[in-house]
């Protein structure tokens, strides 16, 4: 694991991560290379500065639910965006219907091209406020994208979803399966 703090610019300036995202050295890597490659540029003339990390690692199991599969996140391969910061002080949000469609777009068709896994609105309803990148391994190279780049701002519900039921306890002596 690092600390990612900032990615170096080619022009030796830097885009600062706020706060520090801690990812495994392969996704810290990919994703700097984007930000580094693609990402900033399609803020020009406007400089990218920073980047508001929404969430990095996080020991857990997928959408915060206890019991499910370990999330990218638990395994430091996942990092979460809420917002871009341009020197200036102007802060664009990638699922912001205000922020210029095109610009949102580009972004995404980028980002879909360099992670595994893009995570957006309409994904589901863990995602509608931020974007997720992950560099999940799958089968074949099987990708996900989903991000609604959305012209309009829609109501989400607001739904308690319930955990898993908890799993028995067994004593010595107690067999986990009926005869």
């Amino acid at each position: 694991m690092v600390r990612l703090e900032a990615v170096k610019m080619p022009d030796a300036t830097s885009v600062a991560i706020n706060p520090p995202a801690e990812l495994r050295c392969e996704m810290a890597t990919q994703f700097a290379d984007w930000v580094r490659n693609d990402a900033a540029a399609k803020f020009a003339p406007a400089r990218l500065t920073a980047i508001a990390n929404f969430d990095s690692y996080d020991c857990r199991g997928r959408n915060r639910v206890a019991g499910a599969k370990v999330s990218e996140h638990g395994k430091g391969n996942a990092l979460d965006i809420r917002a871009f910061a341009l020197a200036g002080g102007k802060l664009v949000s990638p699922v912001d219907p205000k922020v210029a469609h095109e610009l949102r777009d580009s972004l995404k068709q980028s980002a879909c091209k360099t992670f595994s896994t893009v995570l957006g609105p309409g994904s589901d309803g863990y995602h509608e406020q931020h974007i997720h990148f992950d560099i999940a391994a799958r089968r074949g190279g099987y990708r996900i994208c989903q991000w609604d780049v959305r012209d309009k701002a829609i109501e989400v519900a607001k739904v308690e979803i319930p955990t898993p039921r908890a799993r028995p306890v067994f004593t010595s002596g107690q067999s986990a399966h009926a005869d």
